[in-house]
């Protein structure tokens, strides 16, 4: 069965709305689905729309850790970390710190 919600979504790729919100909410509604993979495509077409984009970044790391891409993950916060950093976004810098230094424990 298709989400209705993401069908709406995916009905407004290309039209005026298109940009990286959307994508990220086309992102968050996958992972929310448990569709890693393709969640974490959204979230890159999201960022390249806006590379600042702290929120597509953590999510981004939180969808490839799902599927067992550690290394693209620790990436993925990393680049969001700088994100942060340089939008002035202190408290995503320090949720995916947080997420960074845990998956570094657990190595």
């Amino acid at each position: 069965m298709t989400d209705p919600l993401l069908e709406r979504l995916r009905a407004q790729i290309g039209g005026v709305r298109d940009g990286a919100l959307l994508r990220f909410s086309i992102g968050n509604a996958l992972l929310a689905d448990g569709q890693y993979e393709a969640a974490a495509h959204a979230f890159r077409e999201a960022l390249v729309f806006d590379p600042t984009y702290s929120a597509a970044w953590k999510l981004l790391g939180k969808a490839l850790l799902a599927v067992d891409n550690e290394a693209g993950a620790a990436d993925a916060w990393q680049q969001g970390i700088d994100a942060a950093t340089a939008r002035g976004d202190v408290q995503a810098g320090k949720e995916m710190t947080v997420f960074l230094n845990r998956l570094a424990r657990n190595r």
